[in-house]
């Protein structure tokens, strides 16, 4: 696994972050980056990482996490596509443990949108299991939902 340099997301970097997301399909309408970003860093519960290969290198890597005080939540894991598959999503994600471990968190999830099966995949490999959780959810305001 390699070994990244990881820091919380600097206000200049927000761009380059949301361009990463974009570039790996993360993004969705009813999800406007730049709100989650700016939530995200708003408060204790939450942040952006960025990770580098070397201090003061580009952005390779990143995710939004954030706990609900029992539960640890990983939001957009990204890697560069160039950077793929040389272990920076696992590196990333044991990023990501820490900073919930750091919190008192000691339950990590996450969601993977039915039928990704490549990153179900790579999730599993990492020792995440599908839960036997069922999720429901309801668009309290529908005009948010973004593909009307």
């Amino acid at each position: 696994m390699k070994k990244l340099v990881v820091s919380d997301l600097a206000e200049d970097e927000i761009e380059t972050v949301v361009s990463l997301w974009q570039e790996c399909g993360l993004t969705r309408p009813w999800n406007n980056p730049y709100n989650d970003i700016a939530f995200a860093r708003s408060n204790d519960n939450s942040a952006v990482l960025v990770a580098r290969l070397e201090e003061g290198g580009p952005i390779v890597a990143s995710t939004m996490v954030g706990h609900d005080g029992h539960r640890g939540w990983t939001y957009y894991l990204s890697v560069s596509p160039e950077h793929q598959s040389a272990g920076l999503g696992k590196a990333m994600m044991k990023a990501v443990e820490d900073w919930h471990l750091a919190k008192g968190i000691w339950k990590s999830q996450l969601m993977v949108r039915t039928g990704n099966e490549k990153v179900i995949s790579f999730y599993e490999s990492l020792g995440y299991n599908i839960s036997a959780t069922q999720l429901l959810e309801r668009w309290i305001d529908p005009s948010k939902r973004g593909d009307s």
